[in-house]
C-alpha cells in the first residue's frame, strides 16, 4: 500500500440495504452520492442484509450483517435444539463478533444512514437492535467515528430491544433523527437526547439531476397515484389487527371506484417488491366493485426499482400513498399528497410539510372523509405546490448543513 493509499478514509455503512424496499435503497444511493462528492477519495463499504444485490447495483464492497456458517437442522426434540444452540449457535455468534472486529480494521467512519432502523418490530437479529449494537460496539473498539444520521425510531417493544438501541446510541459520536417524534420516542424509553439534533430524511437530498420532471401529455384525464402497502404487522401496531388492514383495502377500493366514476385515471404504486401480491388482491377487490375493469384507466405495471417508482410518480397529478418514501418522493416531485399514516413518521412528515390536513390514520380510515380530503387537495393544489416546493428546498438546505457538520473534520 502506497503512502497516498494509507491516507484514504474508509467509510462503512450499516443497514437494511440490498433489499426489495425502494425507500431503503434510495436512502443509501442518496448518501453515497454526497459522500462521493465530499470525499471522492474515500473507500466505501456497506454492512447489509442483501450484500450480493447491493454489490451488483452500487458497485461497492459489501459484507453480510450476519453470516450463516451452518445451515439450520431439523431437530424435532427439544434437547436436540438446545444442544445445537449451545454447541453451534453460541460458537458461531462468538465468531461473528470476532469477524466484525476483524472486518472493521482500518475503518474511520461507521455510518447508520437514515431509515427506520431503531425498532425491534421485525425482531432483534438480522438488521435489528442486537446486530446494530454488535457492529457499533466493534466500530468503537476500532476507534471509528460512529454516526447515526437522520435515523427513525420506534416502535421498540422488548426490554432487550430497548437495551440494545440505547447502548448502540450511547456509543455514537453524532446522532440526528429524521423527526421530532423519533427523538421524543427515544427520550420516552430512557435515552437522553438533549444534545442530539433533528434533520430531515436523507432522501430530501436526492440529487436534483435524477428527479424526473414530466407528465404524459397524451393523457386526457388526470392521473391519481394510489400507493399500496402490505400489512406491516407490529411495525404499525403492537397488536396488529387483520380487520383494520382489510378495512384499509376496502376504503382505498371505494376511493378508486369514486375516482374512476368521476373522470380520473389511476396508477397503482408500490414501494417494496413484496407489495406486488397486494396489488393483485386490490385489483381483484376492485373488479368485484366495477361493472367493467378497464386496463387503460388503471395502470399497474409494478416498479422494480426506486428509479422506476420515481418515473411513475412523476406521471401522476395527485398521490394518495401509504409507504413513507412514496409520500416523500411524491413531495420531491412537487405532487399534492394524501398520506395514509401507519406510523408516526408519516404524520410527522406531513406536519413538517404543512399538510397535516391531508393525513388520515390507517386505524381509523373513512372513505367518505378520504374523498373529501381529495377534493379539497385538488381545489387547493395550485396554492399548495409553492408551499411544498419551499419546504422541500428548506429540507435540502438543512441536509447540506448536516453533511457539512459530520464531514467537516474528515
Amino acid at each position: 500500500m502506497s503512502k497516498g493509499d494509507k491516507k484514504r478514509k474508509r467509510i462503512y455503512f450499516f443497514g437494511h440495504f440490498g433489499s426489495p424496499n425502494f425507500g431503503n435503497e434510495i436512502t443509501l444511493q442518496t448518501v453515497l452520492y454526497h459522500v462521493r462528492c465530499l470525499l471522492p477519495e474515500a473507500e466505501v463499504a456497506c454492512i447489509c442484509t442483501g450484500p450480493e444485490a447491493l454489490a451488483a447495483t452500487q458497485k461497492i464492497e459489501t459484507v453480510p450483517i450476519s453470516r450463516t456458517f451452518v445451515k439450520p437442522g431439523k431437530h424435532r426434540s427439544r434437547l436436540g435444539r438446545f444442544l445445537r444452540s449451545v454447541f453451534i449457535g453460541i460458537a458461531s455468534e462468538v465468531y461473528r463478533w470476532f469477524e466484525a472486529f476483524k472486518m472493521l480494521k482500518g475503518s474511520d467512519i461507521f455510518i447508520i444512514p437514515g431509515t427506520g432502523l431503531l425498532t425491534d418490530a421485525f425482531g432483534l437479529r438480522e438488521w435489528g437492535p442486537y446486530n446494530l449494537f454488535k457492529w457499533t460496539a466493534m466500530a468503537k473498539l476500532r476507534r471509528s467515528k460512529v454516526l447515526f444520521v437522520s435515523v427513525g425510531a420506534g416502535p421498540i417493544y422488548s426490554v432487550l430491544g430497548r437495551y440494545f438501541v440505547r447502548s448502540a446510541l450511547s456509543l455514537a459520536d453524532f446522532r440526528s433523527y429524521r423527526d421530532e417524534a423519533s427523538m421524543k420516542y427515544l427520550g420516552d424509553i430512557g435515552f437522553p437526547t438533549n444534545s442530539d439534533r433533528v434533520y430531515p430524511d436523507l432522501v430530501f437530498s436526492l440529487p436534483q439531476a435524477v428527479v424526473p420532471d414530466h407528465r404524459d401529455k397524451q393523457r386526457t384525464r388526470p392521473l391519481v397515484g394510489i400507493g399500496l402497502m402490505e400489512n406491516q404487522g407490529k411495525y404499525s401496531a403492537e397488536k396488529p389487527s387483520n380487520a383494520i388492514y382489510l378495512a384499509y383495502l376496502e376504503n382505498l377500493v371505494l376511493l378508486a371506484k369514486w375516482l374512476l366514476g368521476h373522470g380520473y385515471d389511476i396508477r397503482l404504486l408500490i414501494g417494496d417488491a413484496y407489495d406486488q401480491a397486494l396489488v393483485e388482491e386490490f385489483k381483484s377487490l376492485l373488479t368485484t366493485r366495477l361493472a367493467v375493469f378497464d386496463d387503460t384507466r388503471i395502470l399497474h405495471a409494478p416498479a422494480t426499482s426506486a428509479e422506476q417508482l420515481l418515473a411513475q410518480l412523476a406521471g401522476t397529478d395527485i398521490v394518495v400513498a401509504t409507504r413513507f418514501h412514496n409520500i416523500l418522493l411524491a413531495l420531491l416531485l412537487n405532487k399534492p399528497v394524501i398520506s395514509i399514516s401507519f406510523h408516526h413518521k408519516c404524520a410527522s412528515l406531513m406536519e413538517e410539510m404543512g399538510l397535516s390536513a391531508y393525513c388520515q390514520d390507517i386505524n381509523h380510515m373513512d372513505a367518505g372523509r378520504l374523498i373529501e380530503q381529495f377534493q379539497d387537495l385538488e381545489r387547493n393544489a395550485d396554492k399548495l405546490k409553492p408551499l411544498i416546493s419551499q419546504r422541500v428546498e428548506q429540507s435540502r438546505k438543512a441536509l447540506d448543513e448536516q453533511y457539512s457538520v459530520i464531514f467537516k473534520s474528515v
